[in-house]
């Protein structure tokens, strides 16, 4: 089967940092779906992957790829609710080889029947973006427990491929009033992000609290949830300052473990919350198959017209070059939605 990996962690312009190979069909576990790749996209941690793991004995490559959408081919002697034929759609396992490749092997639990509405390059764009959206709001913030009063919710980063999810979720519920950060908040960032549901942007570029309190003179309900998407140091006292007591903090960047002041949390009970949607499964956790679910309700979703696709550009086919177009796109951390690669 065509592929594309690498074996050295490389900057993307070198020549070697993404290559065209040509490997063996894998062979499914009794948990697995053996999919035929039809499209996929590419997020952040593919890039930040490719630069820090390569190859383990410098013969087997590398191979990135965490959203995509298929047709299942084979499957293994322990899946139930799939058939061959069936067209699906994940996010994937970090651990395992990605789809970046013709096939891919991927444990049913976390797959789900891709939207009927949606192209494949339309659906490809939302799997690891909607998953870890879904389990910021409901799984660490517990957004769904708090509905008896109105409350706001700020989205940092919201322009981004989770941010563009995240503020449709959190829109369909009418207690939260939806406050997203834009570096460009009158341009087309704020647009783009009025277009989803956003009540409210406000400029990531300037502080926060102050932003976040004229609102509240203007009638903006108090800041209960906070998603820190990118750059939690930088934004970290101004979501202390801004948070009403026992108010919620999720953040999926990383930094270093000396860079935020967590007693500073203490004095208003605020609760910090990180999310990674490897988590289940990496661990193969008692929930796993929570994926899988949750992947099938935001394809209802999508069906009823309640979600949109936050495909930004369909960037070429799955190749090295399209590839490697695609990640210095995402390096650049001025990508908004998603990019998306399609066919061989």
């Amino acid at each position: 089967m065509k592929a594309v990996g690498y074996f050295q962690s490389l900057p993307i312009a070198e020549s070697e940092s993404l290559i065209d190979l040509d490997l063996p069909m894998p062979a499914p576990g009794p948990k697995d779906l053996l999919v035929e790749i039809s499209a996929i996209a590419v997020n952040p941690v593919d890039t930040k992957v490719r630069m820090r793991r390569a190859s383990a004995d410098g013969a087997t490559p590398v191979i990135l790829g965490w959203d995509a959408v298929g047709t299942v081919r084979a499957m293994g002697p322990e899946v139930q609710g799939f058939a061959v034929g069936d067209r699906v759609w994940y996010a994937g396992d970090i651990t395992r080889p990605g789809s970046n490749a013709q096939f891919q092997c991927v444990d049913h639990r976390i797959a789900a029947p891709a939207p009927t509405t949606l192209s494949d390059a339309e659906a490809a764009a939302l799997p690891l973006t909607a998953i870890t959206a879904w389990e910021l709001l409901f799984d660490r913030l517990q957004v769904q427990q708090q509905p008896e009063r109105p409350v706001s919710l700020l989205v940092t980063g919201a322009a981004g491929g989770v941010g563009s999810i995240l503020v449709q979720l959190a829109r369909r519920h009418q207690h939260l009033t939806v406050i997203g950060t834009s570096s460009e908040p009158d341009g087309e960032g704020g647009k783009w992000l009025r277009a989803l549901g956003a009540h409210h942007v406000i400029s990531h570029r300037e502080p926060l609290a102050p932003q976040i309190a004229a609102l509240q003179q203007a009638g903006v309900p108090p800041l209960r949830y906070v998603t820190s998407l990118t750059h939690t140091p930088q934004h970290f006292a101004d979501f202390v300052a801004a948070l009403e007591p026992q108010g919620r903090l999720a953040m999926i960047d990383d930094f270093g473990p000396a860079d935020l002041d967590v007693m500073a949390l203490k004095g208003k009970s605020l609760s910090l919350h990180w999310e990674l949607m490897f988590t289940r499964s990496m661990h193969a956790t008692h929930d796993i198959a929570a994926q899988g679910r949750l992947l099938a309700e935001v394809a209802a979703l999508v069906d009823a017209g309640r979600v949109r696709t936050t495909l930004s550009e369909v960037v070429g086919t799955i190749d090295a070059a399209s590839l490697k177009r695609a990640h210095a796109l995402q390096e650049s951390q001025r990508q908004r939605g998603k990019l998306v690669l399609q066919g061989f």
